[in-house]
């Protein structure tokens, strides 16, 4: 049984967003594909930034838009879980995105306009082609990168991160003394599988555990 008090507490995140309403579809896909790309998530919809449950109008309608954008302004189509839950009187729908298996997912955001979308933290960030790449490669069944031997490069990248909380391709060039194609090389591998996160929405790209 899912708590919505308890879901609302979390306060939005990776793996959570709050929505009075929806819209239109082509807005609340880029949060659906988002939430697909990344690690799954839900979406409350009857409930405003600050965590206030205002509840919905018409929850048949808020359903329809949801999976118009799920089937419509989604590509590959997502599937969605949705559940209606009644408090104080209101009406929230939690709305679950599980991670898809078929990444990348791409959001129609008008005619002819497809954008791919990622979470970070409590954004739906547009991706870039190098993110992109990186998902059409990385499924639930990818072998994870400890069952292959680990060079002591990508030791060290994994050992500085746990001590700070990101790291750039020059930091890591410079840490090990190596070049920037090597050092690249690296930081995608581990990214692809599954082991840090690359981050390209700030002035510099970084990675994170």
């Amino acid at each position: 049984m899912l708590d919505l008090h308890n879901l609302i507490r979390r306060g939005e995140g990776e793996q959570l967003e709050f929505k009075k309403k929806t819209t239109h579809p082509t807005r609340i896909s880029r949060t659906l594909v988002s939430l697909a790309n990344t690690h799954g998530g839900r979406v409350l919809v009857g409930v405003d930034d600050d965590g206030r449950i205002v509840g919905v109008r018409d929850p048949e309608e808020e359903m329809y838009l949801l999976r118009q954008a799920a089937d419509h302004y989604a590509d590959p189509p997502l599937t969605l879980t949705i559940k209606e839950v009644e408090e104080e009187g209101r009406v929230v729908l939690i709305v679950t995105v599980p991670e898809s298996a078929h990444k990348p997912h791409r959001a129609q955001v008008a005619e002819g306009d497809w954008r791919g979308y990622v979470r970070v933290r409590d954004e739906s960030v547009q991706t870039s082609q190098l993110t992109e790449r990186v998902l059409e490669r990385v499924e639930p069944e990818f072998p994870r990168l400890e069952k292959l031997p680990l060079s002591k490069e990508e030791l060290a990248v994994l050992d500085y991160l746990r001590q700070h909380p990101r790291i750039t391709l020059p930091q890591y060039m410079k840490l090990l003394n190596i070049g920037q194609r090597r050092a690249y090389r690296t930081l995608i591998k581990l990214t692809l599988h599954g082991y840090i996160k690359h981050h390209d929405k700030q002035k510099e790209v970084y990675y994170t555990l």
